[in-house]
């Protein structure tokens, strides 16, 4: 997946300018979840896209050119892999994976790696398009140059991940209740899953 991004990595950041008010509907939804203070960590970061807005201070890919442009938008960046984070234990007080997860090889490894980095009390906030929805059906039958090469989740599926990781207290906020070519402002995010094709789950450690 490196070399698709690299290669494609303008495509990628222009969707957030073409769909403008999905990308806005989603970073509402996360930041209603994520904590207010203390230091984060987003694995997957991309062009910055989600840290750089929502204070996330550092993140992680293993794309250089994606990274070159996260670094412009004020990220801390390291090249690397959710798998096997360049961090000590405990470091951070919260950990994002926005969409990343479909892409990596060992998704549940990720997970580990997140909780090993994660200070007492620590969140893991997870973004995902929602297999079983509208948005991830219709995904999944896109021939996309990033999406044809993902392995999509449903919410259930994530919910048994961190389960497994070690997370509690698993709550859901969705939004994307259109295509994304037809959100024209805002949208409210709503608890639960099931109707929005853009689910943020979030676990955290005791």
């Amino acid at each position: 997946m490196k070399c698709v991004f690299d290669r494609y990595y303008q495509k990628y950041d222009a969707w957030y300018d073409k769909y403008k008010f999905a990308y806005l509907s989603e970073l509402e939804a996360i930041k209603r979840v994520l904590p207010k203070k203390g230091k984060g960590l987003e694995i997957g970061v991309g062009t910055g896209r989600f840290a750089a807005p929502l204070g996330i201070k550092y993140g992680i890919d293993p794309s250089k050119k994606m990274l070159e442009i996260a670094k412009r938008r004020g990220v801390n960046v390291r090249l690397g892999y959710g798998e096997k984070l360049p961090f000590g234990n405990f470091t951070f007080d919260y950990v994002a994976i926005i969409i990343t997860l479909c892409f990596v090889k060992d998704p549940l490894r990720v997970l580990n790696e997140a909780r090993r980095v994660l200070r007492k009390g620590g969140k893991i906030i997870i973004g995902i398009v929602d297999k079983d929805s509208f948005l991830g059906r219709f995904y999944h039958r896109k021939n996309s140059v990033f999406y044809k090469q993902a392995h999509f989740f449903g919410v259930k599926e994530i919910t048994g991940l961190l389960r497994n990781a070690g997370l509690k207290g698993v709550s859901y906020l969705q939004t994307l209740f259109s295509f994304p070519e037809n959100i024209a402002s805002i949208e409210n995010p709503r608890r639960g899953f099931g109707k929005g094709g853009f689910v943020v789950v979030k676990g955290g450690l005791k």
